[in-house]
């Protein structure tokens, strides 16, 4: 069965500035929350683990009373018990949406500057205590030339290189649309804080045509190596009302070129309309990815906004995926959702960070998207899960599988 722990979250000292006054059974490891009433949401969350075993957490702040098209902040925290307690650690200005990895001794935020800002990276050399400032293009602002997006998306080495997918939002029409998708890479070895280091490819916008003119828009990519040795990029699809589709856009060796086949490269991925995280796991020889997949009971409705379920999957291929267990659910779509996973794995076991939508009543989210909570999850022995394992309410035969009446 998948372990995870209930964390009651009581008035004793307050993770966030707002204050927490109540206990709530929240699924997970409460790392940090934000009322509703504040205004102010918690997004993008990262998870990374230390050489000497510490794991670090992130979240960003947007909503109505955030900053985020000013001075955006990201928070981050850690853990020396193997994620059991959590501690805030730093606030870091001017970063947002920023993946958040190790690499070569040091910790790096790998983002934009705001919503849709600069393309920028900091480093820390003393475990995300403190952070450098991306002021100019040898200490971090890597790219000044559009409006900028992307997620907490994984940073890939292979070929020699490290690899991150990204967007602008130059594109023509509203939020979708507008994204053009583009990879950037450096040598491994190179100072990731110089711009001169990182070589950008192309941008590809969408073809509004593309799936019988359902596609919407892609965004939110994975840099991942093929079976092949090859660097694609996965995205996440808007295709709506049926949803559960991705794209991939095949890279050059040198990072260059993206390249784009609209007859091959849409793929059945279920949750497909949401951000997701794919890894390779060299144990099992496999592709493993969370995604929030729309399960029977929950269709019909948007399913860009269905977020209240976390499906394990995994791939021989990055083509075919097969469900192997529904890791997190709740029944209620409106104001519950477990999305923007990060994980790592961790031995036998999959780690991850949540931006998690919970709670009722006064204590309630204001809505599945705009996130009260950021969670850890420990999934243990995630290679052996089936659906028999899956959460309470998700398992074959039970509710969620049934259609609405």
């Amino acid at each position: 069965m998948i372990r995870f722990s209930i964390a009651c979250l009581l008035l004793v000292v307050s993770l966030s500035s707002s204050g927490v006054g109540w206990c709530a059974e929240v699924p997970g490891v409460v790392i940090n929350h934000m009322p509703a009433a504040s205004g102010v949401y918690l997004g993008s969350p990262g998870i990374a683990v230390l050489p000497d075993g510490t794991y670090v957490a992130k979240h960003d702040e947007f909503g109505p009373r955030s900053t985020e098209r000013g001075v955006a902040i990201t928070q981050v925290f850690r853990s020396a018990d193997r994620g059991a307690t959590w501690s805030h650690l730093a606030t870091v200005e001017n970063m947002y949406w920023a993946s958040l990895f190790a690499h070569r001794g040091a910790l790096y935020l790998l983002g934009t500057s705001r919503y849709h800002g600069h393309a920028v990276i900091s480093r820390s050399d003393d475990d995300g205590k403190t952070w450098s400032v991306p002021k100019d293009r040898r200490s971090g602002l890597l790219l000044d030339d559009a409006k900028f997006h992307c997620a907490p998306v994984p940073v890939t080495v292979h070929g020699g290189r490290i690899w991150r997918a990204m967007e602008d939002a130059e594109g023509p029409g509203g939020w979708g649309g507008h994204f053009r998708a583009f990879m950037m890479s450096a040598p491994a070895n190179a100072d990731l804080l110089n711009a001169t280091n990182w070589t950008v490819s192309n941008r590809l916008g969408r073809g509004a045509g593309w799936l019988g003119g359902k596609f919407n828009g892609w965004l939110e990519g994975n840099a991942v190596a093929t079976p092949e040795g090859k660097i694609v990029n996965i995205l996440r699809v808007d295709y709506r009302p049926e949803g559960g589709k991705a794209a991939v856009i095949r890279i050059s060796a040198d990072g260059k070129e993206a390249a784009f086949d609209p007859h091959t490269g849409f793929i059945d991925f279920p949750g497909g309309c949401k951000k997701f995280t794919i890894r390779f796991d060299p144990v099992s020889k496999m592709y493993w990815t969370l995604s929030n997949p729309v399960l029977p009971r929950h269709r019909g409705s948007n399913p860009e906004r269905v977020r209240n379920a976390v499906g394990l999957m995994r791939s021989k291929t990055l083509r075919d995926w097969e469900l192997r267990c529904i890791l997190l659910y709740h029944p209620d779509t409106s104001k519950h959702g477990f999305q923007y996973v990060d994980w790592l794995f961790d031995g036998p076991d999959i780690i991850a960070a949540s931006r998690t939508a919970f709670g009722e009543g006064r204590h309630a989210a204001h809505n599945q998207h705009d996130a009260n909570y950021l969670t850890f999850h420990r999934f243990g022995n995630f290679r052996t899960l089936t659906m028999a394992d899956s959460a309470d309410g998700a398992r074959p035969g039970q509710a969620a599988w049934q259609p609405l009446p």
